[in-house]
């Protein structure tokens, strides 16, 4: 059973100084009472024999081998830039400096 009530949703929503509706606070108080049983459900299997998990299926890397492989001309590449400068991509200058 749960132990979070209206009073006590109240009480953190006063401390927090968050404004509530009477409305709020009992759906709230219902809300956290639903997570707070489900927490205690699961606390109950959890126990020293049950192993510790982050995820329920085993994860592994996949790597593939770093292969170079064919890459666009650089003067190419630069031609079709709209602005470029000494050999690079030109861009607006977005700094203020001069």
């Amino acid at each position: 059973m749960s132990t979070i009530d209206a009073e006590e949703v109240r009480r953190v929503a006063s401390l927090a100084r968050i404004a509530l509706t009477e409305d709020e606070i009992i759906k709230i108080a219902a809300d956290l009472g639903v997570i707070s049983d489900a927490v205690a459900k699961v606390s109950e299997v959890a126990t020293p024999d049950v192993p510790a998990t982050s995820h329920p299926i085993p994860l592994t890397n996949v790597w593939r081998e770093d292969i170079v492989g064919p890459t666009l001309d650089h003067d190419e590449t630069l031609a079709q830039a709209p602005h470029p400068e000494a050999g690079m991509f030109g861009v607006p200058q977005i700094l203020g400096e001069e």
